[in-house]
């Protein structure tokens, strides 16, 4: 069973995002009734400041209790900048290198995204999960809202 969700700011917004609402809401429905944690950061957190403020908002109305924080240490930011330099993403995606050692260094379950040119992208996984692999780190598994839970059946 999930436990342990990060989640980047991607999710957040896509509760207000009319391509992405009709997943994000029941995924955060099922969060809230399951009593799975969420896994949040600085980055996310500065991110969010940069957006609307309605985003800000929801995010701040979050059950406290839900909510795991997970430091950018020294550890996630070599790891993150380990990405950058082995071509896995560009230098302009370190806050998205940044949350994958994140959930990574922090054993989450699972990290929900829904940017799927540098997180959710099968070629960019793969590319995140070998240096994990060879740096002695967990596979990280890295899904869409829509992937991570049965949204027919609540009751599992």
């Amino acid at each position: 069973m999930i436990k342990r969700v990060y989640i980047d700011t991607s999710v957040i917004g896509g509760y207000f995002d009319k391509e992405f609402e009709d997943v994000t809401k029941p995924f955060f429905d099922i969060i809230l009734d399951k009593r799975i944690k969420i896994l949040v950061s600085e980055v996310l957190e500065l991110e969010l400041y940069r957006a609307p403020e309605y985003v800000l908002v929801f995010y701040e109305s979050l059950p406290v209790e839900l909510i795991e924080r997970v430091e950018l240490t020294d550890e996630v930011k070599d790891l993150a900048e380990k990405y950058i330099s082995e071509k896995v993403v560009g230098k302009a995606s370190l806050a998205d290198c940044q949350h994958i050692a994140l959930a990574t260094i922090n054993k989450a379950d699972v990290l929900a995204s829904w940017n799927f040119k540098h997180i959710v992208n099968l070629e960019r996984i793969r590319g995140y999960n070998s240096i994990n692999f060879r740096e002695g780190y967990q596979m990280t598994e890295i899904r869409t809202p829509k992937e991570i839970f049965n949204y027919e059946d609540n009751n599992r």
